[in-house]
């Protein structure tokens, strides 16, 4: 993947935000989450650098309210690659500690100059509703 400033400036926002942020690529890979995620997720982005959709869409085992797993492709960071626009999703995920947490997930394309698609981002909470 090139440096592009867009993705580098995204990268430097989300690293002195407050609020857990997952950053893709145009081809799905995961190249970067922040210090929060880092938190709700039980791994550091050092221990586990940049992953494929596939693997990042399973290894913290996303289910639905059902308990039914989700596929890679349904999480809204996808959604929102794929189809160029925002998603919104709730699920829970088995972090790598093993502990279990309710997320909400807001997402959207990440657009550079000229109208580049550059990837996605995804901002995520704990969902207490």
């Amino acid at each position: 993947m090139t440096a592009d400033v867009e993705v580098i400036l995204m990268k430097q926002v989300a690293s002195y935000l407050a609020m857990p942020i997952f950053l893709v690529d145009l081809a799905g890979t995961l190249i970067f989450y922040n210090e929060p995620a880092e938190a709700l997720l039980g791994r550091r982005f050092d221990e586990t650098g940049e992953m494929p959709l596939e693997e990042w869409g399973t290894v913290f085992v996303p289910v639905d309210a059902e308990g039914a797993v989700l596929a890679p492709h349904q999480l809204p960071l996808a959604v929102a690659l794929a189809e160029r626009r925002p998603a919104h999703g709730r699920f829970s995920i088995t972090a790598g500690d093993g502990r279990r947490h309710d997320l909400a997930v807001t997402a959207f394309p990440l657009i550079g100059q000229n109208a580049r698609e550059l990837g996605a981002v995804a901002l995520f909470w704990e969902d207490d509703s």
